[in-house]
């Protein structure tokens, strides 16, 4: 019998504002233990919470930005567990009448080709909720110790439907959806402060069945690539089980993205353990259209459509727009720079960026910020090899101390003796005459309809002028006396 994966994932995104959800005291990462906490962070006696606004704000700007429903009205709940990471033993979430319900989130399966756009499609979601943060607990070799700075960080989940397949999709999805939360300034979405965290929901069943199969949560999924290896891994598991004769059980599991391996760490709870009911102390928020209104001003032009943007308006090709658009920073500079630079040369601006930009800020080890290269400058250069001001081998010695210095690349060209050396027109078609005379072989094929040929030929020309010719000329001249013969 064949089966089939499905797969649901419930992430968690900390929201970037200044206080905690419910007190004002500071939210944070980094800083000495137990230093980000208040009365009502610990939960002492008499303390009651109030709502944060900017967290609010957050979620909502999160759900149009990825087509969700905003509810009228929300509510908020209390989640009850007994746990040493949470002081009031519950939780402050939403049940049954979260912020955000639906929406989707846009994924790339890879192509055919790695220079080719892959197949997208939309994976739903179910709901959006917002909530508070837990402590986190430090587990040493023979005691536990609990930090509180994370506790009361405005947290929101984020679950999608069980519609993903394959461990591919998760990661496509997972991708998507931090880019996306990027773009919004919504959050940082750095895994390894916490800031991003995933679990995965996975079970099996047979190919042409609808009815969900036994789930499995796996956690402990602290990178996206051990989302996809983990989920990867359950799903042999699992197939492995019921190969067997096996029976799968609906448990929660640890995955460990070293080894590769995961264990059971119990069995799973359902919403009823819980013991859901509404918050006595936190009035539900009506959120009207002017509220939407204003936050759907803010929200930025999201990966997927600034790519086909990109891809339609500037003629750039997938491989670069790939690489520029993850990055909301390194597509502002390209479109900045593409602009400064003029029709018809967005192209050559993105292989500047992309190529030679980026290789410098990786050996130098600095991001976007911090280079003095700024957008007129590559713009600048661009400029001067298109008009064969500056020659290509020329160009990557210019921009290799532009990056160092920051000065103009004309400075440098004319300080450095860069600039290309007019040539003389009689002896420019000279020096072709003779190249074509010494390639008897390659006339014959140009001639033959061979149009790589011509490339025989410039060598010995750029040669003879001591590689100062402009190759645009040198081109038009072998072609004319090629026409000619």
């Amino acid at each position: 019998m064949n089966y089939e994966a499905v797969i649901g994932l419930e992430v968690h995104v900390q929201v970037r504002t200044n206080s905690k959800m419910f007190t004002r005291v500071a939210a944070g990462y980094g800083f000495e233990p137990n230093t980000l906490t208040d009365p009502v962070v610990l939960a002492l006696p008499g303390t009651l919470p109030v709502l944060n606004k900017a967290a609010l704000d957050a979620i909502i700007k999160t759900g149009l930005m990825l087509g969700c429903q905003i509810a009228p009205v929300c509510k908020w709940d209390r989640k009850n567990y007994f746990y040493p990471d949470s002081p009031k033993n519950y939780q402050i979430s939403q049940y049954d009448q979260p912020v955000c319900l639906g929406g989707f989130v846009e994924i790339e399966l890879p192509g055919p080709a790695r220079n080719v756009m892959g197949e997208h499609k939309k994976i739903p979601l179910t709901r959006i909720h917002l909530e508070e943060d837990v402590g986190k607990l430090n587990h040493g070799a023979s005691d536990s110790l609990i930090d509180f700075n994370r506790a009361g960080t405005p947290l929101m989940e984020i679950v999608s439907e069980p519609a993903m397949r394959t461990a591919e999709e998760a990661f496509a999805y997972l991708t998507s959806l931090r880019q996306t939360i990027i773009y919004g300034g919504i959050s940082d979405c750095d895994m390894e402060k916490g800031q991003l965290r995933c679990d995965a929901n996975i079970s099996i069943r047979p190919v042409g069945e609808t009815k969900l199969g036994t789930k499995v949560e796996l956690k402990n999924l602290n990178s996206i690539s051990f989302v996809r290896d983990g989920i990867a891994h359950e799903i042999k598991r699992q197939l492995a089980v019921v190969a067997a004769g096996g029976t799968l059980v609906q448990e929660t599991r640890d995955y460990d993205g070293q080894t590769g391996a995961s264990q059971s760490l119990r069995s799973k709870e359902m919403a009823h353990d819980y013991r859901y009911f509404p918050d006595p102390d936190l009035m539900p928020v009506k959120v009207d259209e002017a509220w939407k209104a204003r936050l759907r001003a803010e929200c930025p032009e999201l990966p997927f459509d600034r790519q086909r943007r990109f891809l339609a308006d500037y003629a750039v090709p997938y491989t670069i727009t790939s690489v520029l658009v993850p990055d909301q920073e390194l597509s502002q500079y390209f479109e900045e720079t593409a602009k400064l630079a003029g029709p018809g040369r967005a192209q050559a601006v993105g292989n500047w960026i992309v190529n030679d930009l980026l290789r410098e800020l990786g050996a130098a080890g600095l991001p976007l910020a911090a280079s003095k290269v700024r957008p007129a400058q590559v713009a600048a250069l661009v400029q001067l090899v298109e008009a064969g001001t500056v020659l290509n081998q020329g160009a990557k010695e210019i921009f290799t101390e532009m990056f160092a210095t920051g000065e103009p690349p004309e400075v440098i060209a004319d300080r450095r003796g860069l600039r290309a050396v007019p040539t003389d027109a009689g002896e420019l078609e000279q020096w072709c005459r003779d190249a074509i005379a010494a390639s008897p072989k390659a006339l014959a094929e140009f001639k033959a309809g061979k149009e790589s040929a011509i490339n025989a030929f410039k060598g010995p020309v750029m040669k003879a002028a001591k590689g100062k010719a402009n190759p645009k000329l040198v081109d038009e001249a072998l072609r004319r006396l090629l026409a000619a013969m």
